[in-house]
């Protein structure tokens, strides 16, 4: 599921996605860090992919799961939850300005539709998963893993400075 990230139908798929990234890369950076980035966003693409397949299996309406977008959707839902008031535009339109909060909202009700309906242009079930995800993430997921993962790191990096530990006896 996490190479399904890194694979397109398309060049110009492969463009569009990079292009929405870049877009929202710098912000999304900038709240949460390079190394929380790109833990969420390699994260993103696997419960992505994995909401897009568990849909497909209970729709039957089978095909590959393939692309960033979910992955793209989880930092685009984020950056939108923490700024609801940052001004968006539409490349094509770029006199045609809304809230990040209004794109966020269109973009899920689009994408529960697409998937109700069964429309075939997009993954909609990647793109609600991994915006479910980002939203999630923003309001509860950064307090419950990222700010709780020192513990973690500290056996982590005990375990690489001294080996594991021999005999399972105290010393």
């Amino acid at each position: 599921m996490l190479l399904s990230t890194f694979s397109h139908f398309s060049l110009f798929h492969m463009a569009a996605n990079m292009y929405v990234l870049w877009s929202f890369s710098s912000s999304i950076v900038n709240i949460l860090g390079q190394e929380q980035f790109m833990a969420v966003y390699l994260s993103a693409g696997v419960i992505s992919n994995f909401v897009s397949y568990v849909c497909k299996v209970a729709t039957g309406r089978y095909g590959p799961s393939l692309g960033a977008s979910g992955a793209i959707m989880t930092v685009l839902a984020a950056v939108c939850t923490k700024i609801p008031e940052g001004r968006l535009a539409i490349i094509f339109l770029p006199m045609f300005t809304f809230t990040a909060g209004t794109a966020l909202k269109a973009i899920i009700a689009m994408d529960t539709a697409g998937m109700i309906l069964g429309w075939k242009f997009f993954d909609h079930a990647a793109h609600l998963g991994g915006a479910l995800f980002g939203i999630w993430y923003i309001t509860y997921g950064h307090e419950l893993i990222w700010k709780n993962r020192e513990p973690l790191v500290k056996i982590w990096h005990e375990m690489r400075t001294n080996g594991p530990k021999k005999g399972g006896g105290s010393k």
